[in-house]
């Protein structure tokens, strides 16, 4: 064979593989509006960037006919590439060949990539569009899978993982991209599920399409398993890139920093009367954190889950941080099971990443009822509690307006730790409302009182003074500062730079048993 031959037949191995599964496919892939997996890798790493590996791996299996089906990169595309500049690890299911079910070889190509990635410190971003694991290798497919999990598990709080669901994601595919940070998904044409349709229906007769069951719309607002919801794959794409904006390449680094012309010290003088004079009166928590952060951009994470709690990402002089705010416009802002695990979740990646904290607070408490404590609220709140408790990254904290009883220890009080704490006059740092406490401390004045009602409003007033303001924690040292809610900004910035070099830890140990 000459020189020109073996160069030849490199090239017709390249082009092979590059088609992966054929046109007709292809189509096929393209006709229910999804992209091919190298397609997606392209909208998702900067231009020219991504260096692929095991090109040409195929698999080893030899029953039921596959000594004939022999595909070139066998189901999955993986390499690394750059996403703004910085290096990722990216594996792209591919649907085209053999429905992009799971090999013993696919599998080791995906355990390369993310074996490179921990060495190197850097992120691992998993395309996924899969039928599940190959059956024609039975228990080898599924050592495959638990071969993922574990790197998942080792990863995890060392390098960034990010999961985008493109297609179908079922039986034991969903459990790694659980493990991961952040998981994206498509809406209408991805979904992920343990069980599908077919089999609830023959196990408990229920009858639920695939999209009601595991689509992104659920996933996005009633599991919460979703974090972000793509109106198409471009889009979900381009959030993946946006994510990775705020976050550092691995545990040991500083989130990246941009350069930024909003003044630190910029005062924003409508958040003067953005808090109500009535305290049941409620107001949008996503005004006051757009107008406190860099040119009002807010990237929020699991909008429509347990909106009572916003999550998300913003700058503050130019640094990352991770936003956390009780939000009063949905369920008074009380903390729930859902509110808690997702706020408690989130802190814990903050924490992992080196992203300071921002708390901003209006809580009159864990939200009442028998659902709750039946679903285990104070398990769920604990959560929480444990999540800012361990968190060592600098913690700011802003009380708004209600802060009462455990609810205030548990959102980055000073008692656990918070670094710099800060209320608004309008601020209401108490055991419980005026309301219940009157109703508690004058039970028997009520009861004997000739005008029950005067009695009990003239009460209310005087412990409203006395008890439902920021002064008396201010007084203690739980609350560093009253400032005037223009001021936020300014405040935050400065207490941010100062907190910059912060250093602390936790005791030795394995690790701690957070209540799960």
């Amino acid at each position: 064979m000459s020189l020109q031959d073996r160069f030849d037949e490199l090239r017709r191995r390249h082009a092979q593989a590059e088609l992966a599964g054929g046109e007709e496919r292809i189509r096929r892939q393209h006709k229910v509006g999804k992209k091919t997996a190298r397609e997606r890798l392209d909208l998702l790493l900067d231009p020219g960037s991504f260096l692929e590996l095991d090109k040409f791996v195929v698999h080893q299996t030899h029953d039921f006919g596959m000594d004939d089906e022999k595909i070139p990169g066998d189901g999955v595309v993986t390499g690394s590439g750059r996403i703004h500049g910085r290096p990722v690890f990216v594996f792209a299911q591919d649907f085209t060949v053999f429905g992009g079910s799971l090999s013993e070889a696919y599998a080791r190509k995906i355990c390369k990539v993310m074996d490179l990635a921990m060495k190197t410190g850097a992120p691992i971003i998993g395309l996924n569009d899969s039928g599940g694991a190959r059956i024609q290798e039975g228990v080898v497919s599924l050592a495959g899978y638990a071969d993922i999990f574990l790197r998942n598990t080792l990863a995890s709080g060392v390098v960034p993982q990010i999961s985008a669901i493109m297609g179908p994601c079922a039986g034991g595919a969903v459990y790694s991209p659980a493990i991961t940070d952040f998981v994206f998904m498509v809406k209408n044409t991805s979904y992920m599920f343990v069980t599908g349709p077919d089999v609830i229906r023959a196990v408990t007769h229920e009858s639920v399409s695939a999209e009601e069951l595991g689509g992104a719309g659920t996933h996005g607002a009633t599991s919460g398993v979703a974090h972000f919801a793509g109106d198409s794959e471009e889009e979900c794409l381009a959030l993946i890139r946006e994510l990775l904006t705020f976050l550092p390449q691995n545990n040991l680094e500083d989130p990246p920093t941009r350069p930024t012309t909003d003044p630190a010290d910029r005062r924003d003088e409508p958040l003067q009367s953005i808090v109500p004079d009535q305290p049941n009166k409620p107001y949008d928590m996503k005004e006051i954190i757009r107008t406190v952060l860099v040119a009002r951009y807010f990237f929020e994470v699991q909008a429509p889950f347990a909106p009572n709690i916003v999550i998300g990402f913003g700058r503050l002089g130019g640094r990352p941080v991770g936003i956390v705010a009780n939000q009063p416009a949905h369920l008074a802002g009380c903390l729930d099971i859902n509110a808690s695990t997702k706020a408690a979740r989130f802190v814990r990646f903050c924490d992992c990443f080196n992203i300071p904290l921002v708390t901003f607070e209006d809580v009159p408490g864990f939200l009442p009822g028998t659902g709750q404590e039946f679903g285990g609220i104070i398990k769920h709140g604990a959560k929480l509690l444990y999540a800012f408790c361990e968190a060592t990254v600098p913690k700011l904290t802003v009380i708004t307006r209600k802060a009462y009883g455990g609810a205030y220890c548990v959102m980055s009080s000073k008692h656990i730790r918070g670094d710099a704490n800060f209320a608004y006059p309008t601020a209401e740092i108490a055991v419980m409302g005026p309301d219940g406490a009157v109703n508690i401390l004058y039970r028997r004045g009520l009861e004997r009182a000739k005008d029950p009602a005067a009695f009990k409003d003239e009460r209310t007033a005087e412990y409203r003074e006395k008890f439902a303001n920021p002064y008396i924690a201010a007084e203690r040292g739980y609350i560093d500062e009253v400032i005037e809610p223009k001021d936020t900004r300014a405040r935050l910035c400065a207490a941010l730079e100062l907190l910059h070099t912060k250093r602390d830890s936790n005791p030795p140990k394995k690790h701690g048993n957070i209540p799960l």
